[in-house]
């Protein structure tokens, strides 16, 4: 017996969070009756609907993508603006996995896989991922120092991270920084900028554990392999059992 929204979104139906929406909604039915309750457990004898629509499940498909500035991450939009979906040529409904800003390029993975996903995304198995910040002003060794271990942001203290200063152009007063952290908190990084009082003028992310963006151009994906999927499994369960 699981969850319903663990299974509807295992199922690659959404995310887990929009299969909570769709609970509360009341748009999900199991043997015909209307399903509401978060901690509702099914089993693979019963029968879910979704607006009327027999849950099925989908082949599993994995894309990694080099997102340009100026889209929105996620599967739809209410003003109409092109999505991280949109890019991507499949029948299949994928989903990004986490988010990157409006105005922040770089590697994000989309995917129907629900199970993946959220082993991804959970906060005790948040794997590194390595930034290229280009900020206003010359970053100091004392700033340096306090971004690796850690800034108060939103009230709560970042995890300890890495920060290399890549180049610094004294004439334009920016630095071009590197820094790899592994939580996922809403504008993480431009606001650990903030909190050393510099602006990040543009952001990408370069890696996302062991992917990278060798080979693509902005706007451009590829699919994952057997390899890399089953890897990406391999690094979370390695940090689960720590």
């Amino acid at each position: 017996m699981e969850r319903l929204q663990k299974v509807i979104s295992n199922s690659g139906y959404c995310s887990r969070r929009k299969a909570e929406e769709l609970i509360k909604n009341g748009k999900v039915r199991v043997n015909d009756v209307i399903v509401t309750e978060m901690g509702h457990k099914v089993s693979g004898n019963d029968k879910i609907l979704i607006d009327g629509k027999m849950l099925s499940y989908d082949e599993k498909e994995y894309y990694l993508l080099y997102k340009p500035r100026g889209i929105i991450t996620s599967t739809k939009d209410e003003k109409n603006r092109k999505t991280v979906v949109d890019l991507i040529k499949t029948d299949k409904r994928i989903y990004p996995v986490g988010r990157l800003d409006y105005d922040t390029s770089g590697i994000i993975i989309l995917t129907n896989d629900g199970k993946l996903t959220n082993l991804l995304i959970h906060p005790r198995n948040e794997i590194d991922k390595v930034y290229i910040a280009k900020i206003k002003g010359i970053l100091t060794k004392e700033e340096i120092f306090k971004l690796t271990n850690g800034v108060i942001i939103d009230g709560v203290k970042t995890s300890k991270s890495k920060v290399k200063l890549k180049k610094i152009d004294k004439k334009n007063l920016t630095s071009i920084v590197e820094i790899t952290i592994h939580e996922g908190r809403n504008h993480q990084v431009k606001k650990m900028f903030e909190a050393v009082n510099h602006e990040v003028v543009k952001l990408k992310r370069e890696k996302f554990d062991f992917l990278d963006l060798t080979g693509l151009k902005s706007g451009e994906y590829r699919k994952l392999n057997t390899k890399e999927v089953k890897k990406l499994y391999n690094s979370v369960n390695k940090i689960s059992s720590n």
